[in-house]
């Protein structure tokens, strides 16, 4: 099976489901909802980062590549989901994060102690660049008492990799090769676009100097080579890279499948049509407009140069979708089906984050004590710093924070919703006790509609391969496109809005048929008034 055939299932491990009661998930707990996941129907579970790390930006702080970190499990552990997995027909994909390490990492010691040669495996200048980082602040630290300072484009305590040092590069094409003879068959890189940075690093204000380490052309160089030295011989593994701050042409050129680098991209556009100005900390409702022609660009310009995106609304950076997208007091369950057709149906590898299958939604938290990432409390403390009440500051950090989707994984609706019998390492959402997997699997709708969405994916080779086109692009609440294979034809239209709407069937559709449906009605007429989130997919040959 291709990796355009398959859909994979994010896991946040500190949130799923903690077996041994320290209130952090663990690798048993993902083995014991193996059968689980095998019912949803996916192909392969992304974990995010296992390895021993200081958890000071949740793991994606690297100490030690080779190892699992004990707050998860052990080796043995991680080799037996591995194996438990592939036995129900699931395979693992790895966090790879090669951008930067932690400051404990032995190599960064190594450097702080002297040694030339781990110094150069790290970007030192004796006087830092005017770049910011993406958690706040100047993206320069203090290397020691050695009067230099290290680059770090995220919390200082996470120092970026020079990856022009050819030692430094084969020790990192080690470790995906460790991890690939331990039976992983796919890897996420994390931040991949921005490990080439340039040779000659300068002062660069504009967009907080982005333009000087983002896509810059040895990226493209530097992931062949990666390619070569690792996966690129295994045709079954699957690759994606999480590209911040890129472009359409740059993507294209990362999955080419003629280019050998990588199998898709993640893209992060359509998650900013919220976002004021580009920023972040801020509020506003979404960009429809914006969004509608995002996904247009993207998937017409990709299908006709054969790019590959992988396809995504939810993940341990982002708020849950339903809260942003859709009137969740009111439309849940039509919303989080709607969002769901968008991109199961769509040209792109889907993936699913844990507990969008049943229609999560954000904690609700009341207080910042009950926040613990890195990047939401330095938001908040910059926001009160430039003048916001602490209400504002406190509204918008409960919009935006990555920890809305970091929450425990909702099981029941028994104490701490099922994923420990202990108080967990963060808040258990508001909504537990009416929103779980229990709850859904007995009464639910929306775990059924996945199933289906990802069995059409495997039946209908059009979902899989088809080209993209826009379907009423200038309509102001559907969006709408078709696919084609051949001489089969898919036209998917969503309702993004509570209102309901009519629209006008194409001819060649009126004697298809209805592949899916958010609602029962299941008539086709050439005038059809879409209810309030209302999806359709209709299918001919």
């Amino acid at each position: 099976m291709s990796f355009k055939e398959k859909v994979i299932y994010q896991i946040y491990p500190k949130s799923f489901l903690d077996t041994n009661q320290d209130g952090v998930g663990d690798l048993a707990g993902i083995k014991q909802k193996l059968p689980y996941l095998q019912q949803l129907g996916v192909d392969m579970i992304w974990l995010n980062p296992v390895y021993v790390s200081p958890q000071k930006d949740n793991g994606y702080d690297i100490a030690d590549y080779k190892s699992v970190n004990p707050l998860f499990g052990s080796m043995e552990g991680l080799e037996e989901l591995i194996f438990a997995a592939q036995e129900l027909k699931i395979d693992i994909m790895f966090d790879m994060v090669l951008n930067h390490v932690s400051t404990e990492h032995i190599w960064f010691q190594k450097a702080l102690a002297g040694e030339k040669k781990y110094q150069d495996y790290f970007i030192l200048r004796d006087q830092p660049t005017d770049w910011v980082s993406k958690f706040g602040g100047n993206a320069w630290a203090p290397f020691g008492d050695t009067g230099n300072y290290y680059l770090h484009l995220f919390d200082k305590t996470q120092a970026d990799l020079n990856w022009r040092n050819p030692e430094l590069r084969e020790e990192l094409y080690e470790v995906v090769r460790f991890w690939m003879d331990k039976g992983v068959k796919g890897f996420r890189f994390d931040v991949i676009n921005l490990i080439g940075k340039d040779e000659e690093l300068k002062d660069c204000a504009e967009n907080d100097g982005k333009p000087a380490y983002t896509d810059r052309p040895i990226n493209h160089e530097y992931l062949r080579d990666l390619n070569q030295a690792t996966y690129g011989a295994d045709s079954e593994i699957i690759t994606v890279g999480e590209m911040s701050a890129t472009s359409i042409p740059e993507c294209i050129l990362y999955t080419k499948p003629e280019r050998h680098e990588l199998n898709m991209t993640f893209n992060f556009h359509h998650l900013k049509v919220d976002y004021v100005d580009g920023k972040k900390w801020t509020q506003m409702p979404f960009d429809f407009t914006r969004l509608k022609e995002l996904f247009h660009t993207w998937g017409t310009q990709m299908s006709e140069e054969n790019g590959w995106n992988a396809l995504f609304w939810n993940n341990h950076d982002q708020p849950r979708a339903l809260n942003r997208f859709v009137d969740v007091d009111n439309y849940r369950v039509e919303g989080a089906k709607m969002l769901a057709s968008a991109i199961h149906l769509n040209r792109g590898t889907p993936y699913i984050y844990m507990g969008e299958e049943i229609g999560m939604v954000d904690p609700d938290f009341t207080s910042m004590d009950q926040y613990v990432d890195v990047e939401s409390l330095n938001a908040y403390q910059e926001m009160l710093d430039t003048g916001k009440s602490e209400v504002d500051a406190f509204e918008i950090v409960k919009a935006k924070s990555r920890d809305n989707s970091r929450t425990p994984m909702q099981w029941s609706s028994e104490k701490y919703s099922g994923f420990s019998t202990v108080n967990p390492w963060i808040s258990v959402g508001k909504t537990a006790n009416e929103i779980n997997v229990a709850k859904e699997l007995q009464e639910g709708s929306i775990f059924s509609y996945y199933q289906k969405l990802i069995r059409l994916r495997k039946d209908y080779p059009l979902i899989a391969e088809g080209s993209y086109e826009a379907f009423l692009p200038d309509h102001p609440q559907i969006y709408g496109y078709l696919r084609r294979l051949g001489k089969q034809s898919l036209l998917v239209i969503n309702n993004f809005f509570p209102q309901e709407t009519t629209i006008e069937i194409p001819d060649e559709f009126l004697t298809g048929k209805i592949l899916i449906n958010n609602y029962e009605d299941e008539v086709i007429d050439k005038n059809i008034q879409l209810k309030p989130y209302q999806s359709i997919a209709i299918y001919c040959d």
